[in-house]
């Protein structure tokens, strides 16, 4: 009994004790503690992120490529200085030999003949017409008229050869203008077009004539450069008001290049008769139309003849 009573009074004594000896005891830090670990965290925080982070890279400039010194093939000669006088019929598109399918978009500018109304005929390869129409375009002889039309046509081939050919007429009927573009006309695919280059251009250039010049003597010098479509002669012809031919000459040209003709047209008249410069060319691809012949390219300018 006596032992139960020690123990009891041992463990009070005991308990005082272990309760101090559980609680912690702060220690006192020392002054900037705080703000010195703060700095500290904080610089080993960025030099981390620094050694983490990927080094910085340029971004390369991109190189040019040089613009070829040699000359890009273009889809016609290039002329001589002299040939800018913009062509009365005036293809916007479709260029020479562009691929096409139907219906085409045919853009052009029109400076029309007197009579105020223009032929578009689409000719397939062996001269056969797959479209014809007529446009009444007024007479704008400055910047010319803008139209864009759509021929349709049909074929039997894959592809064949095809022109389309724009002309025009004075309030006399004599052809006042007449011009060609040359296409490859498909059955089935994509249309690829071609630039129009050079052929915005009339392919005649004469030295010291204009519109409406006056002509005495009986005889017209003719001075100048022609850009021929073929190897097929080229005619000059002094054309009067009811459709007379009262000059004429052949010009032969070595080639399809741009080349320089010096010629005459002597004439006789009985009084002073306004006729018409005209100077063409014809393709044997092309039908003897009743109107236009053969006709693949007419120029003409009016001119006042004295005897």
């Amino acid at each position: 009994m006596n032992y139960k009573i020690l123990i009891i009074v041992l463990l009070l004594a005991l308990l005082p004790a272990c309760s101090q000896s559980a609680v912690p005891v702060d220690t006192p830090l020392p002054p900037n503690y705080i703000s010195t670990v703060v700095a500290l965290t904080g610089q080993s925080a960025f030099a981390t992120a620094s050694a983490l982070a990927p080094s910085p890279t340029e971004t390369p400039t991109p190189t040019e490529t040089p613009v070829p010194t040699t000359p890009l093939p273009s889809p016609t000669p290039t002329f001589e200085p002299g040939f800018t006088e913009f062509a009365q019929i005036r293809f916007i598109s479709p260029g020479p030999m562009s691929s096409l399918v139907s219906p085409i978009n045919l853009q052009v500018l029109l400076i029309s003949g007197e009579s105020q109304l223009v032929r578009i005929d689409l000719l397939g390869e062996d001269g056969r017409i797959l479209q014809r129409s007529l446009e009444r375009v007024t007479r704008d002889p400055g910047g010319g008229v803008y139209r864009s039309i759509e021929l349709d046509f049909e074929i039997r081939a894959v592809s064949e050869k095809g022109y389309i050919r724009i002309s025009s007429k004075d309030d006399r009927k004599r052809i006042q203008m007449l011009n060609t573009m040359p296409v490859l006309l498909y059955s089935i695919g994509e249309n690829q077009i071609t630039p129009i280059g050079n052929m915005m251009y009339e392919r005649v250039m004469y030295e010291g004539l204009e519109e409406g010049d006056e002509v005495f003597g009986g005889v017209l010098n003719l001075k100048g450069r022609f850009w021929p479509f073929n190897d097929q002669p080229v005619f000059l012809e002094l054309i009067t008001p009811d459709g007379k031919v009262v000059a004429s000459r052949m010009l032969d040209f070595k080639g399809i290049d741009t080349e320089p003709f010096e010629t005459t047209l002597p004439y006789k008249i009985t009084e002073p008769t306004l006729v018409r410069l005209s100077i063409h060319q014809d393709s044997p691809d092309l039908p003897s139309d009743p109107e236009l012949k053969q006709y693949i390219y007419v120029h003409t300018m009016e001119l006042m003849l004295y005897p």
